[in-house]
């Protein structure tokens, strides 16, 4: 491929489109990008739009080795930003903010700030700080027989060092898994510790389970630059999970909620609020920050907010804020989480939410597919990722 020349972006390669959504952006407005990959596999470098692919370590086996990774990339003399896309990146970028800073601008938040945003406990408080809705957070020693519906989630998205003193420097070990407690059900705290490897916390079921939106900010020295919403139609399971379809919205509640909260972080850099809206009372209730670009990406750029392109600008300088008069009604979908939700509704088990039908959930799928053709995967303009994820093994992991 000829590469651009000019100045460079570095993309970590995520698990999920939003590294490809980055390049694709990027690209178009004539920004060189180079992707950072800890796999030949991957399928962002697979893109048309991907002028270098750097091999790096992977942050699992070594967070150290990958922090210096990205730092010899950073240093490079074309390199004018490097683009959090992972709880790990954001991590290794906050806590060694000041050897990222002598090369790039460092638009992500300082590290207590992210410590915050990481710990669901601190997060919750301080989202009650703000007068954000929230729902009862405790951690799981604090829980006896549960007396409401209850989710038992990670405490961290990540485990290191600076959160749980049980590991060493160079660790660092993602976490994602839920556990549903009915009402009076009292957890098995030393099962769930052993699986989790921490104390967790348990956070209040929303009633009716709630409908899900997530609000997007690119933030500048604790002013706005950019906001989107969006609301999740349907996740990778029928129970719910990530996003595989969701449309825009511009909801003022939404915006109210998202912006007091970053507000009062005084936060900095790129960020995604997740919340539930109560059926009952309509109130948007946080579930969690996720400090970072977000696999959803793709639905703000085709709504009009191109977040990769304004988070290069004010790496670069440009002051916003930037258009956000976005088009409403804009979906996206991930085919392979398209794939993952029907195999749910076929071979899945949820103790809390009804199974659809099979037939209902395959028309769903195939409408919804037809009335917003716009894929994260799919491109005819850059097929290459698709097709590489339709021969990985493991499809319907994308």
């Amino acid at each position: 491929m000829n590469h651009r020349a000019g100045e460079s972006a570095v993309v970590p390669a995520p698990f999920g489109p939003h590294g490809l959504a980055c390049v694709r952006s990027l690209s178009r407005r004539g920004v060189r990008t180079v992707v950072a990959a800890e796999s030949d596999a991957d399928l962002t470098s697979a893109s048309k739009y991907c002028d270098e692919s750097v091999a790096v370590p992977s942050p699992h086996e070594d967070v150290l080795a990958y922090k210096d990774a990205l730092l010899s990339l950073a240093a490079r003399s074309d390199v004018r930003a490097v683009i959090p896309n992972r709880e790990e990146d954001v991590y290794v970028l906050a806590k060694y903010r000041e050897e990222f800073a002598t090369h790039v601008s460092p638009l992500w938040p300082e590290f207590e700030t992210l410590r915050t945003a990481h710990d669901r406990v601190r997060l919750a408080a301080a989202a009650e700080e703000a007068g954000v809705a929230v729902p009862e957070t405790l951690l799981l020693d604090d829980v006896g027989a549960a007396e409401s519906e209850l989710f038992v989630k990670p405490r961290y998205p990540i485990l290191i060092a600076d959160y749980e003193s049980t590991y060493a420097p160079t660790e660092c070990d993602p976490r994602n898994r839920t556990q549903y407690l009915r009402s009076g059900e009292r957890p098995n705290r030393e099962a769930i510790v052993a699986e989790m490897n921490h104390v967790p916390i348990a956070q209040e079921f929303v009633r009716g389970g709630g409908e899900e939106y997530a609000f997007f900010a690119l933030y500048d020295r604790g002013e706005p630059a950019a906001t989107f919403q969006h609301r999740q139609l349907r996740g990778e399971t029928y129970a719910g999970g990530a996003s595989v379809y969701r449309e825009s919205v511009d909801i003022p509640a939404l915006d109210r909620a998202g912006r007091a909260l970053f507000d009062h972080l005084g936060w900095h850099g790129i960020g995604e609020a997740e919340f539930l809206r109560d059926p009952e009372t309509g109130e948007f209730k946080l579930m969690e920050v996720n400090p970072r670009m977000w696999a959803s990406l793709s639905c703000a750029i085709e709504a009009g907010v191109d977040f990769p392109y304004y988070f290069w600008q004010v790496s670069n300088g440009v002051a916003g804020p930037f258009e956000d008069d976005y088009a409403e009604g804009i979906g996206t979908h991930s085919l392979f989480g398209e794939l993952k939700y029907l195999r749910s509704v076929i071979a899945g088990d949820s103790s809390h939410v009804p199974r659809p039908s099979a037939g209902s959930a395959i028309r769903d799928v195939v409408a919804s597919c037809l009335a917003q053709p716009n894929f994260e995967y799919f491109r005819l303009d850059d097929p290459e990722p698709f097709v590489r994820g339709l021969l990985d093994v493991s499809p319907f992991d994308k």
